[in-house]
């Protein structure tokens, strides 16, 4: 049976958290002793999702009132599955990232049955909900979007974290509509190529298709794919069977239709990204750069982040 270690925070660096991040939804004064977690310290509220391995519910920490939601994974999952290792690697690596598009990881803890995550709250869910209810962005909600994904993964590239799953399920919205990263399970701080064959199917680089070695540039392929599903509706290699998939990814099969319309500065940034040659797709600092993203977010370069649009559709 794996052995737990308990879990320290110092109350006051989630205040910090919430202040820094201008969260809305959290309220009171915490306080700013050192404290060990439980569940006893949590008024539990509704249930506002499930993984494979647990559940996420509403919480409101009781001395301070403070909002979280606390992701309730099951110890019994974990050692089926084997996936404590996972577990391990995604709290140390999440825990360790501070900046406003990533879903913060405040601390953990567990009991005889269960690991708790408490996580920053993310109001407004999945970005992949609203984005099956609209079907697709308008070009100015798209490069919003994508802005926000490079100047996350260029801070995660920057710390050695490569995060090898992004995909719409894996974004929040915060109550005022900033993207956030979450669920860093496939994560992996390296700075040397990796083998892993992770993620999922739409998504994934050529060079993991291939079962070659990747590095960080598997982030940026997959904001490609992002980019285009944000202005379309759907992934570009999405086909009826996975191996009609795995072979268009590998061909880098690109087509643009011609309805909806999508500028011609869009399907550059995409073109761009998703080319096989990992050492030839544009870096994230680029991609801030870009044409399309800067006409679309003239205030990101001024302010730090973008203005929010709350999932304009077109």
């Amino acid at each position: 049976m794996i052995q737990w270690k308990k879990s320290f925070i110092c109350a006051a660096e989630m205040e910090h958290a919430a202040t820094a991040h201008r969260s809305h939804n959290c309220t009171g004064v915490l306080t700013e002793r050192r404290v060990e977690w439980s569940m006893s310290d949590f008024e539990i509220g509704k249930y506002i999702g499930e993984g494979k391995f647990g559940k996420v519910y509403l919480a409101r920490e009781k001395q301070s009132g403070y909002v979280v939601a606390l992701k309730v994974i099951f110890k019994v999952k974990l050692e089926k599955y084997r996936f404590h290792t996972h577990l391990r690697r995604e709290i140390e690596i999440q825990h360790s990232l501070d900046h406003p598009n990533v879903l913060r990881l405040f601390a953990w803890f567990h009991d005889d049955d269960r690991v708790v995550l408490v996580l920053e709250y993310a109001a407004r869910g999945e970005l992949y909900k609203l984005l099956r209810t609209v079907r697709r962005f308008s070009e100015r909600t798209a490069a919003t979007y994508v802005a926000s994904l490079a100047a996350a993964l260029a801070y995660c590239h920057k710390k050695q974290v490569i995060h090898r799953d992004i995909k719409p399920e894996n974004l929040l919205l915060d109550i005022e509509g900033r993207l956030k990263i979450a669920d860093f399970g496939w994560a992996v701080r390296s700075n040397a190529k990796r083998h892993t064959l992770c993620g999922t199917i739409d998504y994934l680089a050529p060079e993991m298709v291939e079962k070659k070695a990747h590095d960080h540039a598997v982030d940026n392929w997959t904001l490609g794919i992002l980019c285009y599903e944000f202005l379309y509706g759907s992934p570009p290699f999405e086909a009826a069977e996975q191996d009609d998939t795995l072979r268009r990814i590998i061909k880098v099969d690109l087509l643009f239709p011609k309805t909806p319309y999508v500028s011609a500065d869009a399907k550059d940034l995409i073109s761009k990204l998703l080319v096989k040659d990992s050492s030839k797709r544009l870096s994230l600092d680029d991609i801030m750069k870009h044409p399309w993203i800067a006409l679309k977010n003239q205030d990101y370069p001024r302010n730090g982040e973008p203005t929010w649009f709350f999932g304009e559709s077109i």
